[in-house]
């Protein structure tokens, strides 16, 4: 297998944990700005979004992370709870993380991690880290339960997800309310030996 992507990307990051979880081998191709422009018409022609990242089987050709970590899961039979209520879970959490949990963090990431020229509006600073937390209140209510994991006991996809958008909260170098179940998440998910790899300090 090959990924294409920059490892800074939160979403190629997803990927690799996933396979090194599996132990799975692969090879990584640098894509994405600044390194390579994916807008070109050779990886246009394989993602037409122009976005990282893209997993490459043989002729087989997918993006969209989350339907890549959803396809090595099912491929290899792990990662995802056999029971059926407990795989709808694991699921919903993983689309959570991407359409509930990472847009708010827009304006605050690029204003004090990744440093974007034009981000620099400290209401819409404070704004976007607000309504940040409000989403991490949301998945400190679900931790706060007791069980290991997101969907209960045994980590799967949805963890690998969250636990990175979790380590890009914890990684905000602002002010911002404190989640003790988070917080013991995250040390879970940083005691996996692919967890410490691919949540190493944030960069821009």
């Amino acid at each position: 297998m090959k990924v294409l992507g920059r490892v800074t990307s939160i979403n190629v990051r997803k990927v690799l944990w996933a396979l090194d979880e599996l132990g799975l081998g692969y090879e990584r191709e640098d894509w994405g700005l600044p390194l390579r422009d994916p807008k070109v018409p050779q990886y246009l022609a394989l993602n037409p979004n122009g976005q990282v990242p893209v997993l490459i089987e043989n002729q087989f050709v997918l993006w969209e992370s989350n339907a890549i970590l959803i396809y090595l899961a099912e491929r290899e039979g792990q990662l995802l709870p056999s029971q059926l209520e407990l795989r709808a879970l694991a699921l919903q959490w993983l689309i959570w993380q991407a359409t509930e949990l990472n847009p708010p963090w827009g304006y605050a990431v690029n204003a004090l991690i990744r440093k974007t020229p034009g981000y620099d509006d400290a209401d819409k600073v404070a704004a976007s880290i607000a309504s940040w937390g409000d989403k991490m209140a949301i998945l400190e209510g679900q931790l706060a339960r007791g069980q290991v994991f997101v969907a209960g006991d045994e980590f799967s996809i949805a963890d690998i997800a969250i636990a990175l958008s979790v380590h890009r909260w914890m990684s905000l170098p602002a002010e911002k309310p404190e989640f003790a179940a988070v917080a013991d998440y995250y040390e879970r998910a940083m005691a996996r030996e692919a967890g410490a790899k691919w949540m190493a300090p944030e960069t821009p």
